[in-house]
């Protein structure tokens, strides 16, 4: 892939989905423990499929922006709520599914449908690392 790397963030793991994560800035920085559907204590702190559900809705949401900007149609309220799922997948291992749950009101919903599906083929870098190996649903509300 030719890509021209405009800025690269940096975080730390220990102690793996029991243990803690730090941005290299230390802006992020949280414990992480096992949901109890995953057979963890669950508790106080989070996940990566929390942190990735985060971190797509954000940059799809952005990404739509993006979009509707190009196409000189006004985004006033806008929100993305994603939904990571992760479980056993065959042969063997775990994978993710995803729905997002795009909310961009007053926008004619023919229009909307088509600016979340641009972000999705065109613009999202989480679309794009995701597309052939997780299911990614998109779902107007």
């Amino acid at each position: 892939m030719n890509l021209d790397v405009l800025y690269t963030a940096t975080a730390s793991a220990k102690g793996g989905r029991e243990g803690h994560i730090r941005s290299s800035d230390g802006v992020l920085e949280a414990d992480l423990r096992i949901p109890r559907e995953l057979g963890g204590p669950g508790g106080a702190g989070t996940n990566p499929e929390q942190l990735f559900a985060a971190g797509y809705a954000a940059c799809f949401e952005g990404a739509m922006r993006f979009v509707a900007r190009q196409r000189k149609v006004e985004i006033r309220d806008a929100g993305v709520t994603a939904h990571v799922g992760i479980g056993p997948r065959q042969p063997t291992g775990f994978g993710i599914r995803v729905r997002l749950e795009v909310d961009l009101p007053g926008i004619d919903r023919a229009v909307a449908q088509d600016i979340a599906d641009t972000a999705h083929r065109d613009i999202c870098p989480y679309s794009h690392a995701t597309r052939g190996n997780v299911d990614v649903e998109i779902v107007l509300i």
